[in-house]
């Protein structure tokens, strides 16, 4: 998880700078998750490579200062990937399917294209620094409703 979430953002990112400062207008764009912003049991190795994929992105808006390359990080909350959730609880289904049990709603992949796609057609000259994005069901990462939320 460290590998692919920081050191190979660290490794392209590096790679495509050149690129990057040729541009008139560059934007970097992280996909880090609400797990860079705290901790949870049975999320040690998640969690230390999204905390250190969120120190990355701090770290290169600051070496960048000066230049015209935006550095933002999405940071999502619960999204419903089974393929996500599959692997990481080891091919358990029933526990995949118990994350999303009930719950009024979560993020698709479609919610998150969206505010990769938001951040990418601001003006050149405006930067979010990092944008968490939750389903109404998740009020922070510790706490989940699970009921019905909205009106059929």
């Amino acid at each position: 998880m460290y590998d692919v979430n920081v050191l190979g953002v660290l490794r392209v990112t590096r790679a495509l700078l050149p690129a990057l400062r040729e541009a008139p207008d560059s934007l970097v764009v992280n996909l880090g998750s609400t797990a860079g912003q705290g901790v949870y049991p049975g999320g040690g190795g998640y969690t230390v490579a999204k905390h250190g994929l969120h120190a990355l992105n701090g770290t290169l808006r600051l070496e960048l200062n000066g230049e015209p390359i935006r550095v933002t990080e999405i940071a999502p909350g619960m999204v419903r990937t089974e393929e996500f959730t599959l692997n990481r609880l080891g091919g358990d289904r029933d526990r995949a399917d118990a994350v999303y049990a009930d719950v009024d709603e979560p993020l698709l992949a479609e919610d998150v294209a969206e505010a990769i796609r938001w951040v990418a057609t601001l003006p050149r000259h405006v930067n979010v620094d990092e944008l968490v994005i939750r389903p109404v069901a998740q009020a922070a990462q510790h706490l989940l409703h699970r009921g019905p939320i909205f009106d059929r």
